[in-house]
């Protein structure tokens, strides 16, 4: 494993009652990701391929938002500490640790990934790989969306995250990468959440042909 991931896993797995008290209202107070979230859920369940995986799930709020959208949600996360949480947190809901990198699903299972905000730690230069192991697992026909941070500049911008060092990503350029991995980009939402960082909040859904 990179010397950033063990870095990142350890710094969730020391933030994991915080953070799931922070985000435990499923995106009740966000209504834009909320909108973006539940289109995703829609159009995955209009494939019939109602298998979706929450990468990064992290306390499995929004694995718990996919199975209640009718979705057959599973949860992933590289941090051992929040997949505990999200076992007792949502007992009927399956969660296992893993690397978004090389996740424990067969190929072409999937109606849908969703990543939400879990990319973001990753070095620009790991998420090709990082997008090519998302499309291994999707069905054709299957949707992804990823949450990350947007910034106007022309690179990707580090940044002091709270929990661990993160990225924020010119939009034209992370919709380049998804085109990289075979991905249509089918919608994007861009939104400023008042952030003191300035940074805006944006949420692009893919398709693979």
């Amino acid at each position: 494993m990179a010397e950033h991931q063990h870095g990142t896993r350890a710094a969730y797995d020391g933030v994991v009652e915080l953070y799931a008290s922070m985000f435990a209202d499923r995106l009740e107070t966000r209504p834009f990701t909320r909108a973006m979230v539940g289109t995703f859920a829609e159009l995955v369940r209009e494939t019939g391929n109602l298998r979706a995986a929450d990468v990064g799930c992290g306390p499995g709020h929004l694995t718990a938002m996919l199975h209640d959208l009718g979705l057959d949600a599973f949860g992933l996360d590289l941090s051992p500490a929040m997949v505990d949480h999200a076992r007792r947190a949502h007992p009927a809901l399956r969660f296992d640790e893993a690397r978004m990198e090389a996740l424990p699903v067969e190929d072409c299972a999937l109606g849908g990934v969703l990543a939400h905000y879990s990319m973001i730690h990753t070095p620009p230069e790991e998420l090709p790989a990082m997008l090519a192991e998302q499309v291994r697992v999707l069905a054709s026909g299957g949707l992804l969306l990823v949450s990350l941070f947007g910034t106007e500049g022309p690179e990707p911008v580090l940044f002091d995250h709270k929990v661990a060092p993160a990225y924020s990503w010119p939009v034209d350029r992370f919709a380049e990468l998804l085109a990289g991995a075979g991905l249509v980009t089918v919608a994007r939402l861009l939104h400023d959440p008042a952030s003191e960082r300035g940074f805006l909040d944006a949420h692009l859904l893919a398709r693979l042909p």
